[in-house]
């Protein structure tokens, strides 16, 4: 079983993690509304990817016998002023996760849960990837924001940041179902 201090931060964590899946979802919306396809599949694929991470952990807890909480998230924001505001808002977002997950590892470190740091290290090499690839796209959209064509364009020919499944991905809670 997992140290409880974990479990209590991972079911939060859970919750961070629903949250930012509506955040892209709202994003996706966004850019769908301005006709721009590319970006709102980017942000649509980042959507199903956050609520994933939100089911390995909930597998997670459930392998381990551990209780698990689904806690309610707030409203995302839903208005952008211009096409840089929701890569920013995204950025932000993934350096504040990027914070949680190592945070959720140094507790399973500090309480000698080894098994719950071992879980973390995915999430620690995934959220570099996040930060990384939203950074460049921040540049990107900043760099282009009064040509929308040129954003779209990157993005097709940078693949939109689709990625192949990672075979060392924890499992998701209902994927086999």
């Amino acid at each position: 079983m997992a140290a409880q201090k974990f479990v209590d931060l991972l079911n939060e964590q859970i919750g961070h993690e629903f949250a930012a899946h509506q955040q892209y979802v709202a994003i996706a919306v966004y850019y769908d509304t301005l006709t721009m396809p590319q970006m709102a599949a980017l942000f649509y694929r980042q959507a199903l990817e956050e609520r994933d991470h939100a089911m390995m952990m909930v597998q997670y807890l459930l392998d381990t016998d551990s209780t698990v909480t689904i806690p309610g998230v707030g409203a995302p924001t839903n208005s952008f002023s211009d096409v840089v505001e929701p890569v920013k808002l995204a950025l932000a977002q993934e350096k504040r996760v990027t914070d949680q997950v190592n945070a959720l590892t140094a507790v399973a470190r500090d309480e000698h849960d080894f098994a719950s740091d071992q879980f973390m290290q995915w999430f620690i090499k995934e959220q570099v990837e996040e930060v990384s690839s939203m950074s460049d796209l921040l540049t990107i959209v900043e760099r282009n924001r009064d040509d929308l064509e040129t954003i779209e364009e990157y993005l097709r020919r940078e693949g939109g940041g689709s990625q192949a499944d990672d075979s060392s991905a924890p499992p998701i809670a209902g994927a086999g179902a």
